[in-house]
C-alpha cells in the first residue's frame, strides 16, 4: 500500500506557478486536482477534500504510472536552426528569441543591413543588388556569398511568417479548450487562490461516444466554484466560464468588454475557417476528404463555436439578443473521419443532427462579412427542419446548463477512443488507428491483436482494414 507523505510539499508559490502553467498545457484533471489539494491544504471542508481526493488518487504522481498522452498541446517549432545558420554565415551574434516571430523578423532585418536586405524586399529576382550596387554600397562579398546570405534571410522571414500563423492557431486552440485562461497573468492568478483553483480545473479531454461529449462542469468543478465568494475575482473566472451565473457578477462594462473579446475571436477564427474550407466537402455529412487538414479545421471550429457561445452569453447578459434578428451566424461543424460516421450509423444513429442545420445555412464567415444574410428566423427554420429545438441546442440563445457530471477518471485516448492500457494506446496511436487513415501496413496484425484483446473500453469505431 502506498501512503501520501504530506510532510514533504513544495512551497505554495511553486505549486501556484505550476497550476498557472497548466492553463496553457494539457494536464489531466486528476493532476490538476492533486495540485489544488496541495494549494488548499488545511482550508478544505471534509466534503470538499473527499470530492477532490476522488480525482487526485488517480494522479500519475501517486499511481507511479505514466500516460501515453502528452501533457502539452503541440507548440510551433521555432527558428533556432535558422538563427544558428545565420550566425555562422554572417559571423556575428545578435540577441534574438527564436520562438517569437517578431523577434525573429527583427533579427533577420538586423543581419540584412550588412547586405542591404530588408523584410519588405525579399524577391530573389527583383530585389537583389547587382555588382555595381554592391560595390557602391561598399560590400566586400562575392556574388555567391551575397546570394547565400540573401536566400537565408528570405528563409528567416518566411519562417517568421509561418511561426506567427502557427502561434495564432495554437492560441485559438487554447481559446476553444479553456477560453481566455491562458492569457491570465501569474500575479493575478496567484492573488485569488479559490478563483485560481477553479480556473485551472476548466479543461477536460475530448472523448468520442455515442451519447455525446461529457459535461466538463463536473462535481469537482462545482465544489471549487462554490468556494468562490462575492469578493472573488469573477472577471478572471469569466475568462474560462462565460455563463449567466458568472456574468451576473460582472459590471455592465466588464460584460461589454468580454463581448468584444469573444466577438473578435469569432470573426478571426471564422476568417481562418474560410481559408481552410474545401468547397467540395459534402456539408450534410462533413466527412474528411483527401487533402483536408482536418486537425486545423477542427481546432478552428472548436475555437469558433466556443467564441460564438461566449458571444451569445454576453449578448444575453446585456439583453441584446434582438441583434440576432438582423444577423445570426451559425455554428461550424467539425470534420469527421469516415470510420466514425460508419460507427454512428452502424449503431443505429447518424451524423450529428446539427450538421443538417449547418448545411442549410450560409457559411458563418459569409454572414459575418455581410456577403450573405442569415437572421434568427432562418436559423430557427433550419433547426425545425432538422427536428432540433433552436434554443435548447444553442443555435439562437446560450445553451442551457446541464446537470453537474459525476467525475470519471481520464481514460487513455487515441483520437477520442478510450484504451485500457497506456502502452497499447501508444502503439495504436503510432499505428494510425482511429485516425480516419489506413493503419500502417506493418502494424495491422498488432492492431488486430490489440482490438481482439479487449483493450478498447469505449464504443469502438470500426474500420475495415
Amino acid at each position: 500500500m502506498k501512503f501520501r507523505d504530506d510532510s514533504i510539499q513544495p512551497p505554495r508559490r511553486e505549486i501556484m506557478t505550476e497550476l498557472h502553467a497548466s492553463l496553457d498545457r494539457r494536464y489531466r484533471p486528476e493532476d490538476v486536482a492533486d495540485l489544488v489539494l496541495q494549494v488548499l491544504d488545511g482550508r478544505l471542508s471534509q466534503r470538499e477534500r473527499v470530492v477532490l481526493e476522488r480525482a487526485a488518487k488517480y494522479t500519475l504522481r501517486r499511481q507511479g504510472g505514466f500516460s501515453s498522452m502528452s501533457t502539452d498541446y503541440a507548440r510551433p517549432v521555432g527558428g533556432a536552426r535558422q538563427v544558428a545558420a545565420a550566425t555562422r554565415l554572417f559571423e556575428r551574434s545578435v540577441e534574438v528569441d527564436p520562438d517569437d516571430p517578431e523577434s525573429l523578423l527583427e533579427f533577420a532585418a538586423t543581419m540584412g543591413r550588412e547586405i542591404g536586405w530588408t523584410p519588405e524586399r525579399t524577391d530573389f529576382l527583383a530585389d537583389r543588388l547587382n555588382r555595381d550596387a554592391r560595390e557602391a554600397a561598399g560590400m566586400d562579398v562575392s556574388k555567391r556569398q551575397y546570394n547565400r546570405r540573401f536566400r537565408l534571410l528570405r528563409r528567416l522571414a518566411a519562417k517568421a511568417d509561418v511561426l506567427g500563423v502557427e502561434h495564432d492557431k495554437r492560441r485559438l486552440l487554447m481559446v476553444g479548450v479553456t477560453g481566455f485562461g491562458a492569457d491570465i497573468a501569474l500575479e493575478r492568478f496567484a492573488a485569488d487562490v479559490n478563483a485560481a483553483c477553479y480556473t485551472a480545473r476548466r479543461k477536460l479531454r475530448r472523448e468520442f461516444s455515442l451519447s455525446g461529449r461529457e459535461n466538463p462542469f463536473d462535481e469537482i468543478a462545482s465544489v471549487l466554484l462554490d468556494r468562490c465568494t462575492a469578493d472573488s475575482d469573477w472577471w478572471m473566472i469569466a475568462q474560462v466560464r462565460t455563463t449567466s451565473d458568472v456574468l451576473e457578477r460582472l459590471t455592465e462594462q466588464e460584460r461589454g468588454l468580454l463581448l468584444g473579446q469573444w466577438s473578435a475571436v469569432m470573426r478571426h477564427s471564422a476568417d481562418l475557417l474560410r481559408s481552410h474550407w474545401n468547397p467540395s466537402t459534402e456539408r450534410t455529412t462533413m466527412i474528411v476528404r483527401r487533402g483536408d487538414d482536418s486537425t486545423t479545421w477542427n481546432n478552428l471550429a472548436v475555437a469558433y463555436n466556443a467564441a460564438r457561445a461566449g458571444w451569445l452569453a454576453c449578448l444575453a447578459s446585456l439583453n441584446a439578443l434582438d441583434l440576432l434578428d438582423v444577423a445570426c451566424p451559425g455554428k461550424a461543424m467539425r470534420l469527421m473521419a469516415a470510420d466514425l460516421v460508419r460507427w454512428h450509423r452502424g449503431s443505429g444513429g447518424d451524423v450529428d443532427p446539427n450538421t443538417a442545420v449547418w448545411a442549410a445555412l450560409p457559411l458563418p464567415w459569409e454572414v459575418l462579412d455581410g456577403s450573405a444574410v442569415c437572421a434568427r428566423g432562418d436559423v430557427e427554420a433550419a433547426c425545425r427542419a432538422a427536428k432540433l429545438d433552436p434554443a435548447r441546442s444553442g443555435w439562437t440563445v446560450p445553451a442551457p446548463r446541464r446537470e453537474v457530471a459525476v467525475f470519471r477518471p481520464t481514460p487513455e485516448l487515441v483520437h477520442g477512443v478510450s484504451i485500457a492500457d497506456p502502452v497499447w494506446a501508444a502503439l495504436l496511436r503510432r499505428a494510425g488507428a482511429f485516425s480516419g487513415q489506413h493503419v500502417k501496413r506493418e502494424m495491422v496484425a498488432d492492431v488486430r491483436h490489440g482490438l481482439a484483446s479487449g483493450v478498447v473500453i469505449s464504443d469502438l469505431p470500426i474500420r475495415d482494414h
